[in-house]
């Protein structure tokens, strides 16, 4: 990768504008999960322990570029500030005269906070003088916010091009992963797609048949897959106007040498609910009245044994409905022997996408990955091969 760290940029004495992601869940007020805060801490310790003074840019929720109270970053001034362990102080708008004067009166050892960047519709719109207006404010850019870097906005891709750039650690630590797993991976590579639709995770689909050398489909995507092959899948959630594109992925991954692992055995019930009546048969006998919400111990031990068998493994989307027992005992199972295979053999293991990282947190395991990605639509665009703007900013940068 051509992408500079903050140990190859010059930080002492310097307004370092960092773009970070803040878009934290907030219930009247206060912040119910400091994860991504929690996340940021690292790039903003260490430019303030290199003497530069961190300005941070961020978005939160969709106000349609004007300002919102409701979506003012300056709710959450506190809890950064009890995150980070440093002074974090506030300025009422991202440019203009509020963002000037508290840039100007900002010390030593202090982190400014600017409000909302999409309070403005020329950081949606990448807009130029808008970059400009935000590239006057400091000497340097960090961009520490991957879960932003597929959109090409002004304060993502746009300051790249106007200020020395460099990544932050967060940014830094993604992109080793997110290479280590599909760039230049050790092989074999196994990935595990699951989730509800094939029609969401084409892109994804198709470029990883090309790129791994096993491929588990698990969720109501399998389902889409067993009907492709001519299966009843009874009730179960399916796509069976996908069919032919079920076949035709079937088709590339064969000409691919990559082996696609579908469900051998699964656990079907008449209803989505709690401890519903349940009965695991073969996949090719589910009852008509019935669906199938999870895979088999017999597809649990075939997955394990394709891990046992990984140097890589990729994980995007969960087996079953992990939401509701018994239908979650698939991914936490493999879940949990993934952890297992990386804590005790090496294997390099990356997840990401929202559903996945709440199973993996379910199955208590997501700190024993060798790194979980909490980007959701960047994760996804990265895994399906395409360029994600603020990073290919800061290659060029």
């Amino acid at each position: 990768m051509a992408w500079k760290t903050l140990d190859d940029i010059e930080l002492a004495g310097k307004n370092v504008l960092v773009r970070v992601d803040l878009n934290v869940p907030v219930d009247n007020g206060a912040v119910t999960d400091t994860t991504r805060i929690e996340r940021i801490a690292p790039t903003v310790q260490d430019i303030l322990a290199k003497g530069g003074k961190p300005i941070l840019l961020a978005h939160f929720g969709r106000p349609k570029g004007k300002p919102n109270p409701e979506m003012s970053l300056g709710q959450i001034r506190g809890t950064v500030e009890d995150v980070l362990g440093a002074p974090v102080v506030f300025a009422e708008d991202c440019i203009g005269a509020p963002a000037k004067l508290a840039v100007a009166a900002l010390q030593e050892g202090q982190v400014l906070l600017l409000e909302n960047t999409r309070f403005h519709p020329g950081e949606t719109q990448n807009d130029g003088m808008f970059a400009a207006s935000l590239a006057a404010l400091g000497e340097a850019y960090v961009n520490d916010a991957f879960s932003a870097a597929h959109r090409a906005h002004a304060s993502t891709e746009g300051l790249a091009h106007l200020l020395p750039a460099a990544a932050g650690r967060l940014m830094e630590a993604e992109l080793k992963a997110l290479e280590a797993a599909l760039t230049q991976p050790d092989r074999p590579v196994v990935a595990v797609v699951g989730g509800a639709k094939v029609s969401t995770k084409l892109d994804l689909l198709g470029n990883l048949v090309r790129k791994v050398d096993v491929l588990v489909i698990g969720g109501g995507m399998a389902n889409t897959f067993l009907a492709a092959k001519g299966i009843d899948v009874g009730k179960s959630l399916a796509e069976h106007d996908m069919a032919d594109t079920a076949t035709e992925i079937m088709k590339k991954a064969e000409e691919a040498a990559c082996d696609i692992l579908l469900p051998v055995d699964a656990v079907c019930a008449t209803e989505f609910a709690e401890n519903a009546d349940s009965i695991t048969v073969a996949a090719d006998a589910c009852p008509p009245d019935r669906m199938i919400l999870d895979a088999g111990p017999e597809t649990v031990a075939e997955i394990n044994e394709a891990f046992e068998g990984a140097k890589t493994l990729i994980w995007n989307g969960p087996l079953g409905a992990f939401e509701i027992a018994p239908f979650d005992a698939a991914t936490m199972a493999t879940a949990r022997k993934a952890a297992e295979l990386t804590k005790a053999d090496g294997l390099v293991s990356v997840a990401g996408g929202g559903d996945t990282v709440a199973a993996l947190n379910q199955a208590g395991v997501a700190d024993d990955f060798t790194y979980v990605s909490t980007a959701g639509g960047a994760f996804l665009e990265w895994m399906e091969g395409k360029t994600l703007p603020g990073v290919a900013a800061l290659e060029q940068g």
